[in-house]
């Protein structure tokens, strides 16, 4: 792709992108949001038509893609974050759908369940043609997009953060496969806001700001400050935002966890999480963070073990009870228990404290509602045309920010934040860590589970590690390492690891 750029009436999308990819290449695509990658790729799919002047090659012959059917002629296939699969169908139905096999006019199943049937061989797939794809987890899914794409014997094979919704194992298992694409000769174009996993796969990276081409580094130059300065123009050195001053202190303590379990998985756990600090609760996946924390909130009941919020008592048997008293939770999963995608910022933002803030009656408050909403605008940096832009419209990062501010509308005394930055690029992170810092300052409590071990080690002034149900150990000030809190996660039961 040379010199390639779009316009969206008085909006340039894209600004001369250049783009090389070779066959037997992962080549990853980085950039924050809004800096143009999944408009290039919709031209490359033939989804969008580039401005005149761009040149797009395959085999280096200069090609017209006008259409899907175009791209998929010239074996380009694309497969989204948003997996587009019929979950009605099945396997092998989904992977020939809209290409299926007739003679004389009639469908020709067996050739479709053969060629289907060899193709999931290739990928070592523990599934058969006819099952049914509500059936298979995302993991399965995800492998059923890919056989499609090898089907129409693509070559240039477009995976836009396909481990976005996986597991740990799910993610090594298509790492593993994406790799056996590679020695087949496919050429990768990978896009993932999450470095490790470029450090891992990208044979060369390449990076777009605002609109444009910014350069592309070999997998021997990839580097997480280079990379950072390069999609957002600033060091490394500003990107956490924590005090890291000797003579800091907190103020009293907020929460205090002791020996809750739910008589399963999760405890005996004790933690405890005091004003102006923030508290990292980190483990491997299974560890059961999450489980602990929406105990916490209300989300599951607890059988055993007592919370003590502003040294009282808490027993909140529902969410709406743990938030009257101060306490709210930011869920890792924004789509499906978080925001309402085809609402407005505004009502967004409001659904928390509509009740608390209606008229006798339940007659809302229509310009208290209205004001929230554009301060929200203002205070979190959100970029959207108005309050009243509908959610779904917004980027990852612009849509947890709304997020954030529902929960801020309450006035919470403690904030249960689980994977606040998950999905949202590397400018919107930093936004997002410096307001969970700015909240801090202002003698909040606040409780974050994270996956990503450098962003924990970065804001977090403690961190409880669980492991198998319960908290293993806890490390402070310069032990808060990356070395120090895996070898809590991984340690042996019989081996006491830390105080608390």
């Amino acid at each position: 792709m040379r010199g390639i750029s779009k316009t969206f009436g008085a909006v340039r999308a894209l600004r001369g992108v250049d783009l090389t990819v070779w066959p037997g290449e992962i080549h990853a695509l980085m950039g924050e949001n809004g800096a143009g990658k999944s408009t290039l790729m919709k031209i490359l799919s033939g989804a969008y038509h580039a401005d005149p002047g761009g040149r797009l090659m395959v085999d280096g012959r200069e090609v017209s893609i006008a259409s899907p059917l175009d791209a998929l002629q010239l074996g380009v296939a694309i497969i989204y974050q948003e997996l587009s699969l019929a979950p009605n169908l099945s396997v092998q139905q989904n992977v020939c759908l809209g290409r299926e096999a007739a003679r004389a006019g009639i469908l020709d199943k067996a050739a479709m369940r053969r060629q289907c049937a060899d193709i999931l061989k290739r990928l070592g797939a523990d599934f058969r043609p006819d099952t049914r794809v509500s059936r298979l987890s995302l993991a399965q899914q995800q492998m059923v997009e890919i056989a499609r794409a090898l089907s129409v014997d693509a070559r240039i094979l477009v995976m836009d953060e396909p481990t976005a919704s996986l597991s740990s194992r799910e993610t090594d298992k298509l790492f593993g496969l994406i790799r056996a694409l590679r020695a087949d000769g496919l050429a990768i174009i990978y896009i993932s806001h999450r470095m490790a996993e470029v450090y891992e796969l990208a044979d060369r990276c390449s990076v777009l700001r605002d609109g444009a081409y910014v350069g592309t580094l070999k997998r021997e130059d990839l580097g997480e400050a280079r990379l950072i300065q390069m999609m957002v123009g600033r060091d490394l050195s500003d990107f956490y935002k924590k005090d890291q001053g000797e003579g800091r202190s907190f103020g009293a303590q907020v929460l205090k966890v002791e020996d809750l379990t739910d008589g399963r998985r999760i405890g005996p756990a004790s933690l405890d999480v005091r004003a102006g600090e923030v508290v990292g609760l980190s483990g491997l996946v299974g560890a059961g963070r999450t489980e602990l924390a929406r105990m916490i909130f209300g989300a599951e009941p607890a059988r055993g073990g007592r919370i003590l919020l502003d040294g009282q008592p808490l027993a909140a048997r529902h969410p709406a009870e743990a938030i009257a008293a101060g306490i709210v939770y930011l869920s890792e999963d924004r789509k499906g228990l978080g925001l309402f995608f085809d609402m407005t910022i505004e009502d967004n933002v409001n659904l928390a404290v509509a009740a608390r803030d209606a008229y006798p009656f339940g007659i809302r408050r229509l310009a208290l509602a209205a004001r929230r909403g554009v301060d929200a605008l203002k205070r979190l940096s959100i970029r959207a045309r108005s309050a009243q832009s509908t959610v779904r419209a917004l980027s990852g990062g612009n849509q947890q920010k709304v997020l954030f501010a529902r929960l801020l509308a309450t006035a919470p005394k403690l904030l249960i934040l689980d994977e606040p930055t998950r999905g949202v690029d590397i400018g919107a992170k930093s936004d997002i860590y410096k307001l969970i810092d700015k909240l801090a300052r202002s003698g909040a409590a606040i409780l974050i589970i994270s996956s990503e071990l450098p962003e924990v080690i970065g804001i977090a002034d403690r961190v409880f590690v669980m492991r198998d149900g319960q908290i293993a150990g806890v490390v402070t000030g310069a032990d808060i390492t990356q070395e120090r809190i895996m070898a809590i996660a991984t340690a042996n039961n019989d081996k006491p690891v830390g105080e608390h």
